[in-house]
Order: C-alpha cells, then structure tokens, then sequence
C-alpha cells in the first residue's frame, strides 16, 4: 500500500537537508544550491517542524547531526540519489531505460545470451545490464530490476513467470560410462553446491539407493563438466549445457540413464516493480519465447 502524501516532505526540504548534513555548514550549502542562507535554514527547519524531531545539533557555524538526524539523513541521500539515477538513465535514453538483470552464470552464458540479439533489435531503447547472482537476494537492497531464477517460485515478495523445467541427465568421461545406470550408486558423484538435493532426486526417480556421498561439490557448472571430463565422477547436468561435449566424445550419458526434472527456471521481480517498462518488455519477450518449453 502507497504511503500517504502526508509523509512526503517536498524535494527542496530534502536537498538543503542533505546538503546541509554532508557539508555540515548552512552556508556551503546554500552555496552549492545557489540558494540564500536563510532561505536553505528556513527549509531545514520546516523538515524538522514536519518530521517532529531535531535533525541537527546547532554549534557555532557548524551543524552537527543528531543521531535521529544522521540516519534520516542517510535515507535521504539514497532516495535522492536513486532520483537523480534515474533522471540521468531517462535522459541518456528516453525510449527505453536501462534494466539491470540478475541472471545465473551457466544459463546466462549458454541459454540467454545466445538468445539476447533477437530481443535487443526488438526493443532498441532498452540498454541491458546483466549482473551474476546464484543465490535468492533482497530486492531493495539491490539494484536489479528482474532476475533469472532456479529452484521453485518461492522467492519472497516477488512476482514470477516460470519459464521451463530443466532436465538433468547424468554423464561422465567415456571410459567411465560404460557401465549401465545402475553402476552410478557406486561410481564417484560430483555435485553442484546451490543443489544439494538433485542427486537424491534423480536416483529416487530411477528407483536407485545410493552408496555414500557425493565425492566432491563444486560450485560451477562449468567446473563441474571439466571434472567430469577427467574422470574425476558422473556429474548431473542440464542436458542444454553438455549437448555440444557429448556430440563431440568429450562425455558420454550413462546407459539407461533418463532425464529427469529438479526444479525450474523463473524470471522473478519486485512486486513493486512489476510495471516498469524494460521489465514488463523482457517478461512478454520471455513468455512468448518459452510458451510450450
């Protein structure tokens, strides 16, 4: 629910406030804002009247936050910098916005990248940013729009659009392989750290019990098909992301072996930012892209 009005100060209470708290001085102030010094006091002090507390201990020429002043003030000086952020992006580019996207490494480098052009030339006001995340985040304390996430949609606070299930098959170094998919309860495993349950989903699903635990977790897909290259284990991959290292004899999927689902992608937001532009082009994008995946 919005806040009330009430509880908005106007913007020129706000700036001599914060420039008065970094500067410390009502004169510099008033210089930096090309104000007069009375004009930049008379605005602090109806914020303070406003707020119903003091923001500054007055001594001598200097102005000295107050405790409830300092962190008032450090409030401010996000909201207000956020402002202005945004007024430079809008300017920069007023037909579409930036929009900063989480996304996840293995997916962003061998599913959604490939695929970026085709929404780029479709929407060419939009400047894309993408940052890496592996692990779920407060969207406000983050300055993502979106973000591209793997598990279930349990995300707290977000809206979510599934995009597809993954399938995961297990494979390992060809001379490794070679048995069917019953010799994996005693072959070496290599796990992935963000999915600690995929192995005891998959052999569920085949009706298999495994023989102790995993012989190594790793952190990275990318990492984890290398190893499984050197015959260092079987390792459960994303079939999209080892089609190319099986087609070329680097792995080989275990006999027998089926694929199985253990989880899903999503693209996730902020609840209150569901409306914004360069999101809300991204999810149709996305929707129409993997309708029926």
């Amino acid at each position: 629910m919005p806040l009330s009005r009430r509880f908005t100060p106007p913007m020129s209470w706000l700036t001599a406030f914060e420039a008065v708290a970094r500067l410390g001085s009502v004169t510099d102030a008033a210089r930096e804002l090309d104000l007069t010094q009375g004009a930049v006091s008379r605005q602090v002090q109806k914020l303070e009247d406003a707020v119903q507390a003091p923001l500054f201990q007055r001594d001598r020429k200097r102005m000295v936050l107050t405790p409830q002043g300092a962190a008032y003030a450090d409030r401010v000086r996000k909201a207000v910098g956020e402002i202005a952020a945004a007024t430079i992006a809008l300017q920069a580019n007023p037909e579409g916005g930036a929009l900063n996207l989480a996304i996840l490494p293995a997916f962003g480098a061998h599913w959604f990248a490939p695929r970026l052009p085709d929404f780029l030339r479709a929407h060419p006001g939009i400047t894309l940013n993408l940052g890496t995340r592996t692990e779920p985040f407060d969207f406000s304390q983050e300055e993502f729009h979106g973000a591209i996430h793997f598990g279930a949609d349990d995300w707290p606070d977000t809206g979510a659009l599934k995009l597809w299930d993954e399938q995961v098959i297990p494979v390992a170094a060809p001379d490794l392989a070679a048995g069917d998919v019953d010799a994996i309860t005693t072959l070496p495993r290599l796990q992935l750290q963000s999915r600690p349950w995929a192995w005891d989903c998959w052999l569920e699903t085949h009706g298999l019990t495994p023989a102790g635990a995993p012989a190594m977790v790793l952190d990275q897909f990318a990492t984890m098909a290398q190893a499984a290259q050197s015959g260092l284990g079987v390792a459960l991959m994303p079939d999209y992301l080892v089609e190319q290292d099986i087609a070329r004899g680097k792995l080989a999927l275990i006999p027998g072996a089926k694929p199985v689902s253990v989880g899903a992608y999503y693209l996730v937001w902020p609840q209150s930012g569901a409306a914004y532009p360069a999101l809300a082009a991204l999810r149709d994008w996305l929707a129409t892209l993997c309708k029926g995946a």
